[in-house]
């Protein structure tokens, strides 16, 4: 029903331009269309000012404290070509028009606005809903997918900007979205590489949208952010992605790489009854909160003594991957906060569900791209101050990792 009105609203507005305007040519149709959003925009100013002065032109009923005095004239460019618009002046000069304001002469900033609307992440019917209501336009799909292309070239420019000679940590993960390619669903992954640097600020080092996890891809990323400049990193930490270890063994093999603690608590407790949960990981916790590597790794043998009759499958991946697991043990509680977890990039990746959980599924990838880049940007203004306590870290990396800092 939806879809009929608008096409039956379409074919109105085609016969009222067909009516009133000799349309031969493209630029007939560019001109014709200006000329009704000039009209639209000036009966919605003449309204404001009615309502802000409270009476219309040819009301005499009403008790008048303020009157007319006349029009400002100006050009305004729009997104349809410039034109001359009419601003109504009161006596008391107390009328603050809301439409166009006083100093305003541009206002092709509606593209942006459907920009920065798409980048809080609502949808067409959202956007074209809010435009109406703001500006009186009806704006379709096609229309903000067009005018949010504009940002194309600056995700290009972003995604190959120069990075910082050297990050001290580095988290990695990848986020799932449903894109829609050759008339089918399919699941595709946002790499997302956020980076801490010297100075202890965050960033998002960048995005990249693929398919399969593996070494073959992880390395690609990483040699891209070693084209763009990044020659070091001191920690990388991640969780158990395919092919990562190789990849960072190949593209920065100073690198010291650690495995999330949270993720390897919850592979274990998935094998764990409730009733056993909270002892279970109560013996857990002594190992990641142990003094030092061996501390932790003999602990790590007397919790499987004690559980390994109900739960060995729970300590295998422990064993397995004890060499990127225990990286953390050699440095201060001020460290391990940071490293030991990926909580800092899978904040971020809620975020980003967020800014697109009214997208169900992504047209294309550039679509997903431009969705996660704009709410990048939007995440990234907050991240305005340092890493709490970033002078006694620097200084213990720089103990640690002598010379490279």
């Amino acid at each position: 029903m939806e879809k009929e009105n608008k096409k039956k609203n379409s074919a109105e507005i085609l016969k009222l331009i067909q009516e009133n305007y000799e349309v031969n040519t493209v630029a007939d149709l560019s001109s014709a269309l200006k000329d009704m959003f000039s009209e639209a925009l000036q009966q919605m100013m003449n309204a404001e000012f009615d309502a802000a002065i409270g009476y219309d032109r040819y009301d005499k009923t009403v008790e008048k404290t303020n009157y007319r005095n006349g029009v400002t004239k100006k050009n305004l460019k729009s997104e349809f070509g410039t034109f001359e618009f009419e601003t109504p002046r009161d006596r008391n000069g107390e009328f603050e028009p809301q439409i166009v304001p006083k100093n305003v002469r541009d206002i092709s900033g509606i593209e942006w606005k459907i920009i920065s609307l798409y980048a809080r992440g609502l949808s067409t019917r959202e956007i074209n809903e809010q435009i109406k209501e703001l500006y009186g336009i009806e704006v379709s799909s096609t229309m903000i997918s067009n005018i949010t292309d504009k940002i194309i070239p600056e995700i290009k420019e972003w995604q190959n900007r120069p990075l910082d000679e050297l990050y001290t940590f580095v988290f990695i993960d990848a986020v799932h979205f449903s894109v829609r390619e050759e008339n089918r669903v399919v699941k595709k992954a946002a790499y997302i590489v956020l980076g801490i640097n010297k100075e202890g600020y965050k960033s998002i080092i960048g995005i990249w949208i693929g398919e399969n996890e593996s070494a073959k891809f992880w390395l690609s990323v990483l040699n891209d952010m070693k084209q763009r400049g990044t020659n070091d990193i001191l920690i990388i930490c991640s969780d158990n992605l395919t092919g990562i270890k190789e990849a960072i063994n190949a593209a920065y093999p100073n690198a010291i790489q650690q495995r999330c603690i949270v993720h390897m608590i919850r592979n274990s407790v998935k094998y764990v009854s409730y009733k056993d949960l909270k002892p279970f990981c109560s013996d857990l916790k002594e190992i990641y909160t142990s003094k030092d590597e061996q501390t932790g790794y003999d602990k790590l043998q007397e919790v499987k003594e004690k559980w390994e009759d109900k739960y060995s499958s729970a300590f295998k991946t422990w064993e397995d991957n004890w060499d990127s697991i225990s990286p953390f043990f050699n440095f201060s509680d001020r460290i391990r906060k940071i490293m030991y977890t990926t909580n800092t990039i899978e904040s971020l990746n809620r975020q980003f569900r967020k800014y697109t959980k009214t997208k169900s599924v992504f047209p294309t990838d550039m679509s997903l791209l431009k969705c996660l880049y704009l709410a990048s940007k939007k995440i990234e203004e907050k991240w305005n101050q340092p890493y709490r306590d970033w002078g006694p870290i620097l200084s213990e990396l720089t103990i640690v990792f002598e010379g490279r800092l």
